[in-house]
């Protein structure tokens, strides 16, 4: 990542008439109000990340843009994703001033080691059983069980709803024989969609 990346130049350059202006204008206020900013691609739109974590994103749609703020309080009931709802023109953004305010707190909860609001909320799920064909798959193989230990909840889960998903006995095997290769290469379930 870098401060300015050409994949979000790309990224803006292939919007809608209506939005280039709106994300050139949010990526512009996040710059000019944190510096220390470095832009990426994740998800498919342009995040603006500061110490390592999400300070914010603008996504562009067919209609309108959004921008989220993650560690943003969430408004409530809006229409649209991120806390701003859609986002049809510039002056459907807050002021500038507004929108530095957002940021700057934002970046104060940064600092301060705070998790983003919803994270913070989010109670702990429960562990999903893993089947046991997935878990002798697992066990037998040195290199997967090692990842799998070090896996956290959440992406043990992801292959454990995977495989219990199968409607089938040679969907489930062709399923675990995927998912242990993937394991053993320390790859999550969801691997092909975790490029930044």
């Amino acid at each position: 990542m870098t401060a300015r990346s050409d994949a979000v130049d790309t990224y803006i350059a292939g919007q809608a008439d209506f939005a280039r202006p709106i994300v050139a204008h949010v990526r512009a206020l996040v710059h000019d109000s944190c510096p220390d900013t470095v832009e990426a691609i994740k998800w498919g739109f342009p995040h603006f990340v500061y110490r390592g974590k999400n300070l914010a994103s603008i996504a562009a749609f067919s209609h309108h843009a959004a921008v989220g703020l993650w560690y943003g309080e969430d408004a409530g009931e809006r229409d649209g994703m991120g806390q701003l709802g859609k986002i049809r023109s510039l002056a459907d953004l807050p002021s500038d001033d507004d929108f530095r305010a957002l940021l700057a707190q934002s970046v104060a909860l940064i600092e301060a080691g705070a998790k983003p609001p919803r994270l913070a909320a989010r109670q702990p799920r429960e562990p999903l059983p893993v089947h046991p064909d997935l878990a002798a798959a697992i066990d037998a193989d040195p290199a997967a069980a090692a990842v799998w230990a070090a896996f956290p909840p959440g992406k043990q889960r992801d292959y454990a709803e995977w495989i219990g998903e199968a409607k089938t006995d040679p969907t489930r095997e062709r399923r675990i024989a995927e998912a242990v290769a993937w394991i053993a290469e320390g790859k999550g379930r969801n691997w092909k969609y975790e490029k930044c």
